[in-house]
Parts: structure tokens; C-alpha cells; sequence
């Protein structure tokens, strides 16, 4: 059964989607059978996909209010072991739609199980708050994995998260555990960043991946041109940090 994992950040521009999109292409490389449900309005990981949002008929969205079936809404994407559940400025109506659905918070947990086995790993790319979707995400999943910016802001915001897991571990998933910590935009020559780097290592020193994520034009750019990194520039530094990442993730989880 496909382990799933929710990737989690309330916090906007902390480089969750490019980890989602990157991190699943280079495990899809690896060999593995990756789904990324794209549970985001904005559907950024959808286009760094390549998946031209208005050539999808059904997205999450269907699939969260119960309107279409999993099966229906799965896109093969052109990358290596991974498909993807694309997501539409639709899904911001989600949590709307949701108010008066009974079980609301367990949409997205139903809406998956018949596809669970099909994949080794399933990644939920979360939109940046804390909002029903994401509620349902954290519901739906096994684990969290955090990317987190080197900056002091990260650290508040990590509590805040941290609250919010501990509360939906008592209300509705008492399985749920922290998958990691990644550190994206990493410049280890800055004071800040090591600052930051050794408040997180007092509380989760077990939970945070040793590869970081670098700040990397290349990596930036990938999006633009509808591919992850590690087909984007193959050679760049930043697919060699996502492919190592992905490396640690499967060594990780013992599947590799």
C-alpha cells in the first residue's frame, strides 16, 4: 500500500511546490511509482507538470466535493513514474462546498483509497494555509514533510504548524507522524541561515534532512518551461540537491 505523504507549509514562497514537483520526479526516476495530487487553487505544481489547466476536464476539485472518481481525474504526466491529480482555480470554492458535506475532513483520505495500491508513494502539494483542504490533506496522509526557508520567520510559522498537526493527530489521524524537515534556499554562508539551521536541530534534529535545498536560478526557471528540474538542466546543482534528497527520502523509508 502507497505510503502518502502531505507537504506542508502555511507559509506562501518557501519553495513547497518545487519541492513536491522535484522531489517526485527524482523518486520517479529512482525507479519508484509516484502520484502528486495537486491540492493547491494556484495548481503550480499541476503546470510545472507540463498539464495545461484548461486541457483537464476533471480536477481535485471534482474529486474532493465527490463529483468524479479518482480513476477519472489521474493524468500520466510525460516524466518518468510519476502521475498527478491536477488541480483549478475551482478547488478555492472547495472549502465552501465542503461546510455542510458530512465527514468533510475525510474527503480527500476516501477519495484516494481505490488508487492507494497502485503507487509507492502519493504526495499532496497543499496550499499555503491551514484552511479544510488542508485539513483534509493531513486527514488523507501518513506522514508531513515541511520545506522550510532559512529565515527567521520559518521558525514561528513552524510552531504554528506543529499545533496544527498535534490538534488533527487528536481529532482525526492518530497515526500521523513528521516525515522531515527540508531546508530549501539554503546559503550556508549566511549567519541567518546557520542561525535558523541550529533552532531547528534543537527540536527536530532526528526529523530534518541532511541535503538542503540551494537557491538556483535553474531551479527557478524549470517551472516556466513546464518541467522539473531534473529535465530541465540534468547537470544543474539543483537537480543534483533533489535527486540527493530523493536518495535520502528512499533510504529513509527503506525502499530504496
Amino acid at each position: 500500500m502507497g505510503k502518502i505523504i502531505a507537504v506542508v507549509n502555511q507559509k506562501g514562497g518557501v519553495g513547497k511546490t518545487t519541492t513536491a514537483v522535484n522531489l517526485t520526479a527524482g523518486i520517479g526516476l529512482a525507479g519508484k511509482k509516484v502520484l502528486l495530487v495537486d491540492a493547491d487553487p494556484q495548481g503550480n505544481s499541476t503546470s510545472g507538470y507540463g498539464i495545461r489547466k484548461k486541457d483537464t476536464k476533471e480536477t481535485c476539485y471534482e474529486l474532493l466535493i465527490g463529483n468524479s472518481k479518482v480513476e477519472n481525474v489521474i493524468v500520466h504526466t510525460a516524466f518518468k513514474g510519476v502521475d498527478i491529480i491536477p488541480s483549478s482555480m475551482d478547488l478555492a470554492a472547495a472549502e465552501v462546498d465542503l461546510i455542510e458535506t458530512e465527514h468533510r475532513e475525510a474527503q480527500l483520505k476516501t477519495a484516494l483509497a481505490p488508487v492507494r495500491e497502485n503507487y509507492d508513494y502519493i504526495f499532496i502539494d497543499c496550499p499555503p494555509s491551514l484552511g479544510l483542504i488542508t485539513i483534509n490533506a493531513l486527514n488523507a496522509c501518513d506522514t508531513v514533510m515541511v520545506p522550510i526557508q532559512c529565515e527567521y520567520y520559518a521558525l514561528e510559522g513552524l510552531s504554528q504548524l506543529m499545533a496544527s498537526i498535534r490538534q488533527v493527530k487528536r481529532l482525526y489521524n492518530p497515526t500521523i507522524e513528521i516525515e522531515g524537515i527540508v531546508l530549501t534556499m539554503y546559503d550556508g554562508r549566511l549567519n541567518l541561515t546557520n542561525q535558523v539551521v541550529g533552532e531547528i536541530k534543537k527540536y527536530f534534529a532526528n526529523k530534518l534532512y541532511k541535503h538542503t535545498i540551494p537557491r538556483a536560478v535553474r531551479i527557478s526557471e524549470a517551472p516556466s518551461y513546464g518541467m522539473p528540474i531534473q529535465y530541465y538542466d540534468k547537470r544543474s546543482k539543483g537537480a543534483d540537491a533533489y535527486n540527493s534528497l530523493a536518495k535520502e527520502f528512499l533510504k529513509k523509508n527503506k525502499r530504496g
